[in-house]
């Protein structure tokens, strides 16, 4: 019988080379030491070696705690990279598939004249370049409700991808046995995992006004005043629970994607991706999408019986995880109904209509319109044998087709 193996916690830690230094850290202290070595025998005969120590140290002590150093778990060299990347990347990004055209003249012409302390005049072309926005570009180009029951999100050339969202099981109120089964079904799944997979658990603002709006709406209609109080208290207590508490949920999500199997595709896969890609085939596409179909279903009937709930978003409900993922602090709930790239918007809904009025804005008090419309005659009903008809009128209509 083979003995258990302990896996660390964090699988994505990168492997110890030499002692507890990986081979980024070696590689990184490797140059620099080389490089430091390489400038000492360059210039031994021209500077004396106290002077060199008191350039050489700071830039060794440098290098050594950018290679060893850590913020938050990702090392400082990382970092370092990250920072000039975003230092040197446009400001100014906006979604355009087409390209984006440049700033017209008139926009460019109002950039100030004035140059910031320490920075050189701008030219009229600089100017444009800084207004001029630059194309988004986002691993997903859209999401199409084709899939049999989910929204099939497309990654261009990197393959398609589904999204699920998955309930929790509480696993410490469980037996001893119910969790080593739980563990056995959760392991069977994993075992049976031949695509990628990722298990993403975010939390996200928690919006009750739908709800208190909808309580105090369905309020009245109760069967018993009781119930009706009992209501609106409810109501009221989300209502300043929401006002004095950042209310948060957390939400599970299973990703499964599957990428494109064309030669096309694996062409494509050793550069990056850009907007004047090809698209892909119809047929690859629709075969991609039933493995993926298929891999949900399997998913579905794994983990249900794990106690693990899965249900397939459609394409709106992925649109709003997709943009929510992308401004997680907007001020529209993640349940709002969001229209498509391609949808015509025809709402006149306003914000108001939607939370009500602020607090601060005064309720305009309505004033009496008089009525100058003359009142209404009832008909006389006396001398009528059915309403608005006369005795003439009233046929029987049954009798006469009868009759005929």
């Amino acid at each position: 019988m083979t003995s258990p193996v302990r896996v660390p916690a964090d699988v994505d830690r990168p492997d110890r080379i030499l002692g507890p230094f990986t081979a980024r850290q070696i590689a990184i202290l490797g140059v620099a030491g080389l490089l430091l070595a390489g400038l000492y025998s360059l210039t031994r005969t021209l500077v004396p070696l106290p002077v060199f120590l008191i350039v050489a140290v700071p830039a060794g002590l440098a290098v050594t705690v950018l290679a060893l150093g850590q913020r938050d778990g990702v090392a400082l060299d990382r970092l370092v990279l990250a920072a000039i990347r975003q230092h040197l990347s446009p400001r100014h990004r906006v979604a355009a598939p087409d390209g984006v055209r440049p700033a017209p003249a008139w926009l460019t012409a109002q950039q100030p004249a004035t140059r910031p302390r320490g920075r050189p005049l701008r030219s009229a072309a600089t100017g444009a370049e800084s207004v001029s926005a630059a194309p988004l570009e986002l691993p997903a180009t859209g999401v199409a409700d084709t899939g049999a029951r989910a929204g099939v999100v497309d990654l261009g050339s990197d393959g398609l991808a589904v999204i699920a969202a998955c309930g929790t099981v509480n696993f410490s109120l469980r037996t001893p046995g119910e969790q080593e089964a739980l563990v056995a079904a959760f392991a069977r799944y994993l075992h049976s995992l031949t695509a990628p997979v990722q298990i993403l658990v975010r939390a996200e603002r928690l919006d009750l006004v739908p709800q208190i709006a909808q309580l105090r709406d369905r309020a009245g209609g109760l069967p018993h005043p009781a119930l009706e109080a009992a209501a609106l208290d409810h109501a009221d207590f989300l209502a300043e629970l929401s006002a004095h508490a950042d209310l948060l949920r957390r939400q599970v999500l299973l990703v499964l994607r599957e990428p494109l199997r064309t030669a096309a595709a694996a062409s494509t896969s050793l550069r990056r991706r850009r907007p004047g890609d090809q698209p892909v085939d119809e047929r690859a596409r629709h075969a991609t999408e039933q493995r993926l179909v298929r891999r949900l279903d399997e998913a579905t009937e794994l983990l249900t019986s794990a106690g693990i709930a899965v249900t397939p978003l459609d394409a709106g409900a992925a649109t709003g995880v997709l943009a929510s993922a992308c401004n997680p602090d907007t001020f529209l709930p993640p349940s709002a109904q969001l229209a498509a790239a391609d949808d015509v918007v025809t709402s006149t809904t306003t914000f108001t209509d939607l939370y009500g009025p602020d607090d601060d804005t005064p309720t305009p008090v309505p004033h009496p319109v008089r009525d100058h419309k003359p009142p209404l005659r009832r008909p006389d009903t006396s001398s009528r044998s059915g309403p608005w008809l006369s005795d003439d009128d009233d046929v029987d209509y049954d009798d006469e087709i009868e009759s005929r």
